[in-house]
């Protein structure tokens, strides 16, 4: 059973799962990242790292976000693997916030 990043990680792009893997299965795209279940080894250690809690084992993943279970199978092949964290994306607390993805996020 692989981790699945689902749609709390879309536009805010938070890295600090990356710092954690054992084995760089995270990949980035554009607005989020995804983990290749083919290298996933099941530590969980990405889970407790992730501020909005946007990652799940796959057979815990939220029924309306199944769809990530596939996507992320199918874009971690297509992006590039990402292995050191970063700055999350620029409008991610402005987007957090007005979604109700990160209601605890406190303004700089």
């Amino acid at each position: 059973m692989a981790y699945v990043v689902t749609d709390a990680c879309v536009r805010c792009k938070y890295t600090d799962c990356v710092d954690v893997c054992p084995v760089d299965c995270f990949h980035e795209g554009p607005n989020f990242l995804a983990i290749d279940p083919d290298e996933c080894i099941d530590c969980t250690l990405c889970v407790a790292e992730c501020p909005v809690s946007a990652i799940f084992a796959e057979d815990d993943v939220p029924a309306e976000q199944k769809v990530y279970i596939q996507l992320n199978a199918e874009l971690s092949k297509q992006w590039p693997t990402i292995s050191q964290s970063k700055a999350p994306l620029p409008d991610h607390a402005d987007w957090a916030e007005q979604s109700g993805k990160l209601p605890h996020l406190q303004r700089e």
